[in-house]
């Protein structure tokens, strides 16, 4: 079995699976693409990390994203050294290949088998995600099932209003343990960070300086194409 985390051993997670029974943890999961990962992401699981009292947060980039499979998507080792950086500076954010790895079409579902047979029942699952792709999750391979291998957070922009068809739509679908955090406000996405380092402008500052960096060393969103 693949190693799931490597630096969650101070919290008493250790990579060879084994954890302290002697109490329950939250393992929060942020799953994505991360083409490029940014302040918004780390924001946000820094934000639930605290809101839901979280031991930890594993970073998970997709490696066959099924609802991109006609968008070009930045190789999935350069998305993958990226999180590595961006999370090198907070204990309590790791990173996983375990999407990567496993190869194929990734589907939430698979991930959380993967962690919920990896994991003793007393690490509890928390799947973070924003409160607009959670009504995606409908979708999704076998949805009805998230809600029983892990607590699902919908992340809400400031006055984000949850409609009761928004509710009704959720309920439906068998995601009946959603919780909801208010995040702060940061206009910033992804695809907005590829079209300005394709025009030629700055993104220091909306991403940390260590995948700025590395995302100047490598080319990666130029005009010319993503990276190789």
């Amino acid at each position: 079995m693949s190693v799931i985390s490597d630096n969650f051993d101070h919290l008493g997670l250790a990579p060879d699976g084994t954890v302290d029974t002697s109490r329950t943890y939250r393992l929060g999961i942020m799953g994505g693409t991360f083409d490029p990962i940014h302040i918004g992401h780390l924001a946000c699981a820094e934000q639930a990390r605290d809101a839901f009292d979280l031991d930890a947060v594993l970073f998970i980039p997709a490696g066959q994203p099924v609802f991109k499979k006609h968008q070009k998507v930045t190789c999935a080792a350069d998305r993958l050294e990226m999180c590595r950086l961006a999370c090198a500076d907070n204990p309590a954010f790791d990173v996983s290949p375990i999407e990567i790895e496993r190869g194929g079409d990734t589907y939430t579902i698979d991930t959380l088998h993967q962690l919920r047979d990896y994991y003793p029942e007393n690490v509890e699952l928390y799947f973070i995600t924003g409160a607009d792709a959670m009504l995606s999750i409908v979708s999704w391979r076998n949805s009805q099932g998230l809600s029983k291998l892990a607590h699902l957070i919908a992340a809400t922009r400031p006055g984000f209003v949850m409609s009761d068809e928004y509710r009704r739509t959720l309920a439906e679908h068998g995601c009946f343990d959603v919780s909801y955090l208010e995040m702060t406000a940061l206009s910033v996405s992804s695809s907005m960070l590829r079209e300005w380092v394709g025009q030629g402008k700055s993104i220091r500052y909306l991403c940390p300086q260590g995948v700025w960096q590395y995302i100047q060393d490598r080319g990666l969103y130029r005009a010319s194409g993503l990276g190789e």
